[in-house]
Formats: structure tokens, sequence, C-alpha cells
């Protein structure tokens, strides 16, 4: 079928999932997730998998646009009173989701190699997921703003978990000793370039929307800012040993622009207006590889993961809230948000079987798995979070009105 038509059915498809799942009050991310597993090649086979091959490109262009998005929910201003808070919430989060993973994964006798690369990949949450909920809802109130930036700073974290991790797997899996520039500067090394990347193209977003004053050339400026990051990664990461961020360079240039352009915001709602439908394809493409048949061979290997995982979230942000004496709801109720998982794990998962073939089926057998059910369950228990600590106010008046 040609990749126009496939690209009307998703779209289509994606359209008319979110009025079926309307019916049972549920987010509109999980009526796309629905979507493509319905019209993917295991199941009606509406799109194939050579266009999903096609279709991948708009992948990390959606990441790069959500982590535009969260970069630029990153003002100084706003976080000088819940900074702290949030550092040690989230380090105590992602830390307790590895070690739980990890020590889970080798209690039931997983090759330490590949628990640490699956525990590294815990540390992943799904930023798109949780943002179209609170940007459907309209949730406000302290646990939606101490949810965006921790789920901002537990992918920068966990990508620099990740690539530490990953470097001792290899050399465990491969019997190599263990270096210090392998396991630690190189990665770190990696992480800072691409911030630095950001940085500077966020630099020249500001005053480019200084010279530029229309609405429509500083959305296209915007745009073309946020695919310059997305394709330098790839071409640096392609054609050298680096392997850039493209999440981390686009979060950068959004909290670059954010804190120095005046107005900032309102320029800002230019990308939100024209983004939904890449991410509305971003979702359809990504659960339409979620194959229902491999679920039964990961065995008690992708039960672990999700249970620790999800233990390992929750409690992390529960005694960090604890520790820092947040605001109860914080407390109680923010670990329920950072559950869904997609993108940046995949992703994650995906850079893992490369570099480690030897355990690859597994690896990507797993995250899959996981990632169906996170981003099937994950955005409903977001949403219900939210709406158990009165920031969605939005369902209180549909429910008045049924």
């Amino acid at each position: 079928m040609h990749i126009i038509l496939v690209l009307t059915i998703i779209l289509f498809s994606g359209l008319l999932l979110t009025r079926v799942v309307k019916i049972f009050n549920l987010p509109n991310v999980t009526g796309y997730l629905i979507a493509g597993v319905i019209i993917g090649p295991y199941c009606f086979n509406f799109i194939t998998i050579d266009n999903i091959e096609t279709l991948k490109i708009f992948i990390p262009i959606a990441l790069g646009f959500v982590a535009f998005s969260i970069g630029g929910e990153f003002k100084l201003k706003n976080l000088k009173a819940i900074g702290g808070k949030i550092v040690v919430i989230t380090i105590l989060q992602a830390s307790l989701a590895v070690i739980f993973v990890i020590i889970g994964l080798i209690v039931f006798q997983v090759p330490i190699a590949l628990a640490l690369i699956l525990g590294a990949i815990a540390t992943a949450t799904a930023p798109a997921a949780t943002l179209l909920v609170i940007r459907q809802y309209k949730a406000q109130g302290p646990v939606t703003d101490a949810l965006l930036p921790v789920v901002a700073f537990d992918d920068a974290l966990g990508l620099i978990i990740y690539a530490i991790l990953f470097s001792i797997a290899k050399t465990i899996a491969n019997n190599v000793s263990i270096s210090v520039y392998n396991t630690l500067i190189f990665p770190i090394c990696e992480i800072l370039f691409s911030i630095i990347l950001g940085a500077l193209l966020g630099f020249l977003l500001v005053f480019g929307t200084k010279w530029f004053k229309s609405r429509a050339n500083r959305l296209t400026l915007m745009i073309t800012i946020v695919l310059a990051g997305v394709g330098l990664c790839e071409y640096i990461s392609s054609t050298t040993q680096f392997e850039m961020s493209s999440l981390l360079t686009c979060m950068a240039v959004g909290v670059v622009f954010c804190n120095l352009r005046d107005r900032a915001t309102e320029i800002i709602e230019g990308i939100e207006r024209w983004s939904p439908p890449l991410f509305m394809l971003f979702f359809v493409v990504s659960s339409a590889e979620l194959n229902f048949t491999v679920i039964p061979s990961i065995g008690i290997i992708g039960i672990v993961y999700i249970v620790c995982r999800s233990l390992g979230k929750y409690f992390g942000t529960y005694i960090g809230a604890s520790i820092t004496k947040s605001d109860p709801k914080i407390k109680k109720y923010l670990g329920f948000g950072l559950l869904p998982q997609a993108g940046v794990a995949i992703g994650m998962a995906q850079l893992a079987s490369s570099g480690l073939p030897i355990y690859a089926s597994q690896i990507m057998t797993v995250v899959l798995c996981a990632t169906l059910f996170y981003e099937l369950v994950g955005p409903v228990i977001t949403k219900i979070s939210l709406v158990k600590a009165g920031e969605i106010t939005i369902v209180k008046k549909e429910i008045k009105v049924n």
C-alpha cells in the first residue's frame, strides 16, 4: 500500500479510537496505542512491517518535540521552590527501579549482564504519554507541577545510568576487564556533548525568534531547530563513536529558550497546536510493533521486570517525597505517574540488542511486552492518580454532566 494511504489509515484509526476510549473515560493516548495494535501487522495487517520500518523516521522526530516541550517547563523561577526536592525524588525513584529489577532478575537466575541492561532500561519513563494526559485534561496542582520535571530529569538520569551499566554489561558479557574510561568518563562525555549541542541550538532559537516576528515564521523556526537537534544527533551518532542523545539535546533547547526568551510560553504554544498529529502517529506506529504472541515467551523475566520496576518507581518516589517533606499528594500519587514507558525504553533496548546480540531477543521481547502493558495501563493510572489528587477538574465536570 502507498505510504500516504498508510498515513491516512494511521491518523484515521487514531482519531476513531479516541472516540471509543472516551466512552470508557480513558485518555486519548490509550486509544492511539490500541489503534496501533489493531491495524498493525500482528492483528488486521492494515500496515505492514515494511510500512513500520519506513515510518520509523517519525519516532525520533516525535520524541524530539516531546523533549522540547518538557524542556520548556524548566523555568528556573518556578523550580526554585521544589528544585532540590525534585532532584532527590528523581534520584531515589530511578535508583530503586534499577536496584529492584536487577536484584529481582538475579534472584531468578537471569545472567548478570542481561539483568544490568534491563535494570538500566527500567529507569526510562514515557514523557509523551504523561505529557498528553496532562494536556488533554488540563491537569494543575502540586503533583502535576512535580511530574513533568521528574519525568524530564528521570530520562536524563536514565540515559546516564544506561550508558554506564551498558558498558559494564558489555564488559562482563565479553569477558573484558572493566575500564574507568569506558564505563564512566566516555558515557558522561556523550551526555555533556548532547546538552551542549542543545544549549547552542537554544541560543540560536532565542535570537531567531527576536528576528522573526510573525507566528508562522516563529513556528517554522522552532520546527527547524528541533529537527536540527534530532538530525545532528543522528548524524554524529552514525558517523562517530559518540552516541548523542537527541532527547537530551532537544530538552536542552527548550530549557535555554524558556529561561532566556520573554514570552517563551506563548511562543511554544505554537508547537503544541502543531504537534498532536505527530504524537498520534508516534504512538500508533510504536504500538503496531507489539506482538501479543510473544507474551508467553517472556515468562518469569517479564513479570519480574514489570513488578519490580513498578515497586521501585512507587516506593522510590514515596521515600524521596518523605525525606524532602513534600506535599502529601506528591508522596501518595506521584509514583503512579511514572509508570508509562515507551519510546525511550524501546530505543535503549534496540541499542542494547545491537551491542549485545547474544541477549537481543530476550531484551526486545521483555521491553516490548512491558511497553504494551505500561502504555495501555500507565496513562490510565496516571489519569486516575491526578483525579484522586484533585488536579483534573475537567473530569469532575464530565462526571457531573453524566
